[in-house]
């Protein structure tokens, strides 16, 4: 819709990961360095945390890209909450291999065949386990039984673990101390600072044929930035949010004032939360009616003071629904004005 409109070749904003559109940030470079640095050790774990949106599963795919494939075969693998057998078969059918019926044993001894296969073809194997936090810990004991597989004093497979902070805390359980001395590489992604936000910007936007059209404003960028807190998939949500809003009123410069009113909407719809940091103590007063509404005539929380209020959160409900209606009437009648313009066009041109 707004690719033609902006004459993009593409959408530069797309949530699902595209190692075509890394963007090598200072903490992404260091990150890539380390795995680099593993990939070379030729054994082990590499483990990348980050929080959600940091860009993780991108940096793994764009390193992955980079390799040749006669000389790596890669598996990638995401987790859910899998049992060590079920582990074993995600394994098993992530590098391709039968394992419907068969027994652990039998599935262990297929993926060993398969990585010595591997081995004496030159090649190495490589596991990318994606949302590792995810995995419990006998499932991750599996994951260490299979970097044991050695051929000819050559350890057979290296392991990706790919997941959200969180996963240090599992790592350092007591249990996991052999995986834990087989870990040759860990980074944590930082989010972009706001320089690198802009430069994120304008890096997707020129992937895709950008020539400045729409112009994103200097005071548009920092309030993206403070927006989303550096982090390149809440950029992705809300510059992508952005472009359509901009197509829909006919912009052609995104400035601060946009991106507030962009941001309100998906704050609305209940499809964005802001990155901004928020002190726990504001917030959770925020979540209540004011004092004043909790408090009723010296009363313990009860009677007239508490009707009031209710009515008052009430009001404010319905307020705040009539003005997403308004703007989703707004939104809807502008796009059925620019459908009609396109068919009236079509018509005069005398295209069926």
């Amino acid at each position: 819709m707004y690719t033609g409109y902006y004459k993009l070749t593409g959408r530069p904003f797309q949530l699902s990961p595209d190692h075509r559109f890394y963007f090598d940030s200072r903490s992404h470079k260091k990150a890539l360095a380390y795995l680099i640095y593993g990939l070379n050790q030729g054994e082990g774990f590499i483990v990348v945390t980050g929080d959600i949106g940091a860009g993780k599963t991108t940096l793994v795919a764009h390193l992955l890209a980079q390799l040749d494939p006669a000389k790596f075969v890669a598996a990638n693998v995401v987790t859910t909450q899998l049992s060590a057998g079920d582990m074993l078969r995600v394994v098993a059918a992530a590098f391709g291999l039968s394992q419907e019926g068969a027994d652990k044993a039998t599935v262990l001894k297929r993926i060993e065949n398969f990585l010595i296969d591997c081995h004496k073809s030159g090649k190495r194997a490589l596991l990318l386990v994606d949302e590792v936090q995810n995995m419990p810990i006998d499932a991750l004991e599996e994951l260490r039984m299979l970097s044991n597989f050695q051929f000819e004093q050559k350890p057979l497979l290296q392991s990706f673990l790919i997941g959200q902070p969180q996963f240090k805390q599992i790592i350092a359980d007591p249990h996991l101390e052999q995986l834990r001395q087989r870990v040759i590489a860990t980074y944590h992604l930082e989010p972009l600072d706001i320089a690198e936000t802009r430069a994120y910007v304008e890096h997707r936007l020129k992937k895709v044929g950008w020539e400045n059209d729409p112009l994103f404003t200097e005071d548009s960028l920092r309030a993206i930035f403070e927006d989303t807190g550096g982090v390149p998939r809440r950029i992705n949500t809300l510059c992508s949010r952005l472009l359509l809003y901009g197509y829909l009123e006919e912009l052609h410069q995104i400035d601060a004032e946009t991106v507030q009113e962009v941001v309100k909407d998906l704050m609305q719809e209940g499809a964005h939360t802001s990155g901004k940091a928020v002190d726990p103590t504001q917030e959770d007063e925020q979540a209540l009616p004011p004092k004043s509404a909790r408090q009723s005539n010296g009363s313990n929380g009860s009677g007239q003071g508490d009707a009031d209020a209710d009515g008052s959160v009430l009001e404010q409900r319905v307020a705040v629904l009539e003005e997403y209606v308004r703007a989703h009437d707004k939104t809807i009648s502008r796009a059925l004005d620019i459908a009609a313009q396109w068919l009236e066009t079509n018509d005069d041109a005398g295209i069926e």
